[in-house]
């Protein structure tokens, strides 16, 4: 059924009554934050990550070559090792496009 004077349904005119409650209680919150005292601090959010076995058990072993660790730093402090430009832009553009970039 549609109001005559707005033109709107029952079920828009319960949306906006439930958008207007939610606006009064944000508002109500906003000036219970801005009435804390300057020093009060909130509580912190407590973030946590969860890792895989596979994550877990290769942050736990720690395994690398460093022997090419070294050759590769060597390389790079006299400017002997070869960076291929193009190669390092098409990765680029594949991240980009994994990320949802255009």
């Amino acid at each position: 059924m549609t109001d005559g004077i707005s033109n709107l349904s029952r079920s828009a005119v319960d949306l906006n009554n439930t958008a207007d409650r939610l606006k009064s209680s944000n508002k109500a919150l906003d000036n219970a934050t801005a009435e804390q005292p300057s020093g009060a601090k909130s509580a912190p959010a407590n973030d946590e990550v969860i890792l895989s076995k596979a994550a877990e058990a290769a942050m736990a072993s720690g395994e690398f070559d460093a022997a090419k660790v070294e050759q590769i730093k060597q390389a790079l402090a006299e400017g002997n090792y070869p960076l291929d430009e193009r190669r390092i832009a098409e990765s680029f553009v594949a991240i980009e496009s994994m990320l949802g970039g255009n």
